[in-house]
Parts: C-alpha cells; structure tokens; sequence
C-alpha cells in the first residue's frame, strides 16, 4: 500500500482553515486507500509560539523526527509549513535524496510583518528557499501563484480547496435567532493579522457577530462592547453561527484562501471582503459576495444576494476533488505520469 508521510507544525488542537485543510485531506486520502502517516506537533513536547500562545511549536531533536519518518518508510513526502517539524523533514529529505512536495497555506511575511518591524524580503527569501528546495509547491489559487511567481517561487501548481457541504448547509436551524437583524458574521482566528478592527468600526445596523478565539480576544471585546463574541465553535454548533447570519464579512487581507468563505457560502451566507487575494480567488465573478474597498458599501451591498446562488456555487467545490488534485499534484510532482480520464 502506498504511503505518504503528512509533516505539519499546525495540527489539533488549534482550530483554522490549515488545519481543517490537512485534516479532511487526510481522511479523503485514507478512503483512496492510501496510508498517511501524520508527523506533528502531537508527537512531541511543545511550546506557545511568541506572541501567539495558542499556537504550540514542537520541541524535539532531528533525529526523534528522522526515525519518525524512517519507521514510516514513505513513497511521498508532504510538508505542509514552514516551521520546526517542517524544517527537519525538509532535512531529512534533503540528506536522503527524496524529494518533497509543499503547499502554501498561510502568507508568512505579511503574517511577520504584522507582529514585528522584519523586512518581507527577509522573510520572503527564506520561505521561498523553504518551498523551492521541494519538487513542488501547491498553492491555492491564481493571485497567489502569480505573487509568489514574482517573488523566485519556483514549481507552481494548483491545489483549489474543497467544503463540507455536508456539515455546512443553510438547513440548520440558528444558534442566535433573537439577534436584531441583520447580521453581519466573521468567523475566524482573532489576530492582529486577520484585520478584524476594520470590521467592527464600521458603521452598520443590526449585530455584529464574531465567532473565534485568538490573541486579539480580550482587546477586542474591551474595545467593542456592542459585538457579540462566543468564542470559538467547531461541527453542527458553529453552522448554527452561520445560519444565523445574513452576511459574512471577511476583513483580512493576508488570507491566501479563506475557507470560512466557502462555509459560509455553503450555509447560504453571502460574503463581503476587501477585493484581495482569497475574495477575488473564491467569490470571483460568482456573484455570491460584494467585494470592494470601501467595505461597509461591500456588507451593505451583500444583503441582496440570494442564498440559494451562494450554497449552489458552494456545492461545485467537493472535497473529493480537490484531494484528487492533491494526489496528482503530488504524483506528477515526484515523475509519476496520471493517465488522462
């Protein structure tokens, strides 16, 4: 049976679209009847990353996570971050002649630079040396591929990600049902990076709803008494958050995707963002989201969108094939040529 060694530094219980991500990519490669043997944080003794504590970095040895993926005697290796584990496996191949494939989950440099004064060549040169080293580099859509093809990024390929159209649907009843209308939902990691402040000044009726645990917690709710925050909510729970909106606004301009769009989308919950990578990439010309600059013009904009166009447009990205992209990308990546269909 074929096996492929998963190596990522984001892992449960942090609870984020890359983790969501590597999760459901694991259990569709398991019903391909392939092995995926995780390398992560959970094997190991661990730390709270610096300036965000949720976060827990692994503390161990190159050689406790050489004889890891030794055991696991691989046919591929994916490694999904940048960070400590991620870094030793790319080591580990590098010294045993295999290759690995990356994908590009998060934007590390504008992530760096939002939390300290490092310039993004600096941080740009070392992930690009990181990504370039492997056979390929996935990555989620065209405005991000374009982006890191300008900074050197080199073996590009597409890998569009998928929703639980299953979990997340517009028929569970709301959590919030008694809130004043209309609601204006994020629902996310709440950091500095993900720019939530430009959500909550605006200027707009009704409620502002934020779902999500983060750093920026305590300050955020100190400094905006009139939201509603509940903190953070997973499975049946958190789409009950999402059926109980009527627009989901999505402030950060750092997101390479976005996968709470795509929830919330398949909940029939119009989206409204900034027109950055991830909005432009996953709302496109859909029709199922406002996108512009002046973001409260774009919340506004979005209450007159159908729900049933948005869970229709969310019903066209299954899992199921994005984890089959997945697997080719990594095939085709390691010389393997996939008979056409």
């Amino acid at each position: 049976m074929t096996r492929l060694a998963l190596v990522t530094d984001a892992w449960h219980p942090q609870v984020n679209g890359v983790v969501r991500t590597l999760d459901t990519t694991r259990q569709e490669l398991i019903k391909l009847g392939i092995d995926v043997y995780m390398i992560t944080p959970s094997d190991y003794r661990t730390v709270p990353m610096p300036t965000y504590p949720e976060i827990r970095l692994a503390v161990t040895t190159p050689w406790r996570v050489s004889r890891a993926i030794d055991e696991v005697r691989p046919d591929y290796v994916h490694i999904a971050t940048e960070g400590p584990l991620g870094m030793i496996a790319r080591r580990w191949c590098r010294k045993n002649n295999i290759g690995y494939t990356t994908s590009y989950h998060t934007r590390f440099p504008e992530y760096v630079r939002a939390r300290a004064p490092i310039p993004m060549s600096w941080s740009y040169a070392f992930v690009r040396s990181f990504h370039n080293a492997g056979v390929g580099c996935m990555v989620s859509n065209t405005t991000l591929e374009r982006e890191l093809a300008a900074w050197g990024f080199q073996r590009l390929v597409r890998w569009v990600r998928g929703v639980d159209t299953v979990t997340f649907n517009p028929d569970v009843p709301p959590a919030l049902p008694d809130l004043p209308k209309p609601v204006f939902l994020y629902v996310g990691r709440v950091a500095v990076e993900k720019n939530i402040g430009a959500f909550l000044d605006l200027d707009l009726p009704g409620t502002k709803l934020v779902v999500g645990d983060g750093p920026a917690l305590p300050t955020l709710k100190a400094k905006y008494p009139d939201a509603v925050f509940t903190g953070n909510r997973v499975g049946e729970e958190l789409t009950a958050h999402y059926t109980s909106a009527d627009v989901f606004v999505f402030p950060s301009m750092t997101d390479t995707w976005g996968l709470v769009q795509m929830e919330a989308l398949a909940c029939g919950v119009p989206v409204a963002a900034f027109p950055t990578m991830g909005p432009l990439d996953v709302i496109a010309d859909s029709g199922t989201g406002a996108l512009d600059w002046d973001l409260r013009q774009a919340c506004l904009d979005a209450l007159s969108i159908p729900r049933d166009r948005c869970r229709s447009y969310a019903e066209q990205f299954s899992w199921e094939s994005s984890v089959k992209q997945f697997w080719e990308n990594l095939q085709r990546a390691n010389g393997i040529e996939i008979a056409a269909n």
